[in-house]
């Protein structure tokens, strides 16, 4: 397991190391927006279960409805609704 996880970041460090300079950048960049939406998003979750304790929904804060949110945005929290009533 220890080699896996050796092998992985040897491949990450191997890989940035042929990007310049502009290139890594851009995707540290892109690497902290998509934290920020992450962290936003576990945020309105919790904001969402305190709220929907009130009238009955109960939201799931775990890492999966984090990405759900995080990536989809708006149609994220429109899923996470339908999966709060429907199921």
């Amino acid at each position: 397991m220890k080699i896996i996880g050796i092998a992985i970041i040897g491949v990450i460090l191997l890989s940035l190391l042929m990007l310049d300079k502009k290139q890594i950048k851009k995707l540290s960049e892109r690497l902290s927006v998509f934290w920020f939406r992450l962290a936003f998003a576990f945020l309105a979750l919790f904001i969402l279960n305190i709220v929907g304790g009130f009238v009955g929904i109960y939201f799931p804060v775990n890492f999966a409805s984090g990405i759900l949110l995080a990536i989809l945005g708006i149609p994220g929290l429109a899923a996470l609704f339908a999966f709060a009533i429907f199921l």
